[in-house]
């Protein structure tokens, strides 16, 4: 399956320290109510759909700017549900620019354990710096979870919390630059007994906590808090 990116082609707050593009991919296996990245999440691409590009196009842009970019930035929806991710890291980090090769940081749900894991095994498919949500405390993520379509056959369980540790284990250990990011959501929703639930993923790693704000969330109802 290709991929569809929505190319945000210059930026100067996704990559710490860097000018960089940013590749945004649709589809994600969460349904966060404040996330505003609606077209993205829920397939809905009308709107936006004469700026989806597909990865050969994406890759032709950071070819073409690669004199004035410090790096490339893979966020969503959720990257790491396409399968193609690898062969797309080692093709952009073989991409020079005048000051050697382009850096590749990658945000992440931390969802996806295996692709992680095929991601730091390589040096080649490796991110140089990988940001991780952590959005809740593990034993409230079922909240985040689609609901499964009426009438269809039961799945295999997934257990994101353990999918959460996993992840962030793989981080920690990986050697790689990383942080983990929350949000300060409003009204409560999330407070000292979700941070204190996830502190020990986040260990001794950089952990940044930034402001929600409304506007295009999934859930209307949080646009105005």
């Amino acid at each position: 399956m290709s991929a569809r990116i929505l190319l945000r082609k210059t930026s100067l707050v996704d990559y710490p320290g860097r000018v960089s593009s940013v590749l945004f991919f649709s589809g994600c296996n969460l349904r966060c109510p404040w996330c505003h990245n609606r077209e993205l999440v829920l397939g809905e691409t009308e709107d936006i759909a004469e700026n989806l590009v597909g990865a050969d196009e994406a890759l032709a842009h950071i070819r073409k700017r690669s004199t004035v970019l410090g790096g490339v930035v893979l966020s969503g929806g959720e990257p790491c549900l396409w399968d193609g991710l690898p062969e797309l890291i080692m093709e952009i980090k073989q991409i020079k620019t005048p000051d050697g090769p382009l850096g590749l940081k990658l945000d992440t749900n931390g969802m996806f354990p295996d692709m992680l894991e095929k991601l730091l095994s390589r040096r080649e498919y490796s991110p140089d710096y990988i940001a991780m949500d952590l959005k809740l405390a593990p034993g409230r993520y079922s909240e985040l979870l689609p609901p499964s379509p009426a009438g269809s056959p039961a799945a295999t369980p997934f257990d994101p919390a353990a999918a959460l540790a996993q992840s962030a284990a793989l981080l920690r250990q990986s050697g790689v630059a990383h942080e983990f990011r929350s949000l300060n959501l409003p009204g409560g929703f999330f407070g000292e007994e979700d941070i204190a639930a996830l502190r020990p993923l986040a260990a001794d790693s950089p952990w940044h906590f930034r402001d929600f704000a409304g506007g295009n969330c999934i859930d209307p109802g949080w646009n105005n808090r």
